[in-house]
This record gives structure tokens, C-alpha cells and sequence, in this order.
């Protein structure tokens, strides 16, 4: 792995385990897709720092868990501003 890319992986998952972010959060913050997000914290990250890895599987099973409340919250707040 190059090192850019190690950089990128470290820096995305303590941005994820400080901020208990989301991939497209994460992903917008960085500039790069949610697809690299994805891919940098599954597959990569455990190469580089298992312990950071099993972190941030925390927090995207966390959000993973969460998400259709989420979404439910978003339309509500959609159709009251209507």
C-alpha cells in the first residue's frame, strides 16, 4: 500500500471514531467517494491498525443499525416544511 494511502486510511478512521461519523459523512469531509471510505476501513485499515479497525467497525455498525430512523427523521422533516 502506498503511503498516501496509509495516511488517508488513519486519518478517516480517527476522523470516524472521533466524530462517530458516517461513510458519506466521512467521505464529503475527505473529498473522496463513499465507495473509497467504504473500502479504506473494511479492507485496508485492518492491514495498517487492527485495533483502529475494530473501532470503526463499531461505529459503522453502529450507523449501519441507525439509518432507517434516519431516514425516517429526514421525511418527517420533509413533509413539515411542505
Amino acid at each position: 500500500m502506498k503511503d498516501y494511502m496509509r495516511e488517508r486510511v488513519l486519518e478517516i478512521a480517527d476522523y470516524i471514531i472521533d466524530t462517530k461519523a458516517t461513510v458519506r459523512q466521512a467521505a464529503k469531509v475527505f473529498g473522496v467517494s463513499k465507495s473509497t471510505v467504504h473500502k479504506d476501513m473494511v479492507e485496508r485499515l485492518p492491514e495498517v491498525n487492527p485495533e483502529k479497525a475494530r473501532l470503526v467497525k463499531q461505529v459503522l455498525e453502529y450507523n449501519k443499525a441507525e439509518r432507517h430512523i434516519r431516514g425516517g427523521r429526514a421525511t418527517r422533516r420533509k413533509y413539515l416544511n411542505i
